[in-house]
């Protein structure tokens, strides 16, 4: 079994910063790529951003050039540093690994628990 576990997460004025992390455990092998979601109340949770364990990155339009995601494969863990944040920001942020548990296994997805971001005006 993995676990995924989140933290960072909090309230934060309009323009502030924060930085989300995302730790993996348990039983792997190689992490493929990782990645940040969100669901705002009432919406469909949807990607804001994901990296390949060899660096490369995408983001959603809404988040270029504000928020950057990393991530330290030696730890298996997953960053989202999130600059100038603005209300729309707020949703529960969710981070995601493509797990391969052991040498001749598929990967499958993993999900942490979720983290709120509440971004006030």
């Amino acid at each position: 079994q993995v676990q995924l576990v989140e933290s960072g997460g909090g309230l934060v004025q309009a323009g502030g910063s924060l930085r989300l992390s995302c730790a993996a455990s348990g039983s792997i092998f190689s992490i493929k790529a990782m990645g940040w979601y969100r669901q705002a109340p009432g919406k469909q949770r949807e990607l804001v951003a994901t990296i390949t364990s060899g660096g490369s990155t995408n983001y959603a339009d809404s988040v270029k050039g504000r928020f950057t995601i990393s991530r330290d494969n030696a730890k298996n863990t997953v960053y989202l540093q999130m600059n100038s944040l603005k209300p729309e920001d707020t949703a529960v942020y969710y981070c995601k690994a493509d797990v391969v548990a052991t040498m001749t296994s598929p990967f499958f997805g993993s999900w942490g628990q979720g983290t709120q971001v509440t971004v006030s005006s």
